[in-house]
């Protein structure tokens, strides 16, 4: 999937202790997996901004 240096700013991109590496905490069921690894998507349609002072910047 192109488009994943997006994942760097992503509320749902977290660092697992156990595993320790970065993975995606999105909450998906198995159907949802398999659409987003079986099509082409030029950026991830679950992609949400972690920048939680955006609004804050926006309001300045």
């Amino acid at each position: 999937m192109s488009g994943s240096a997006s994942c760097d700013y992503c509320c749902y991109f977290t660092y697992d202790d156990e595993t320790e590496e970065w993975v995606c905490d999105v909450n998906m069921d198995e159907d949802d997996y398999g659409r987003l690894m079986s099509t082409n998507f030029k950026e991830c349609p679950y992609f949400k901004d972690g920048d939680e002072y955006k609004v804050v910047r926006h309001q300045m």
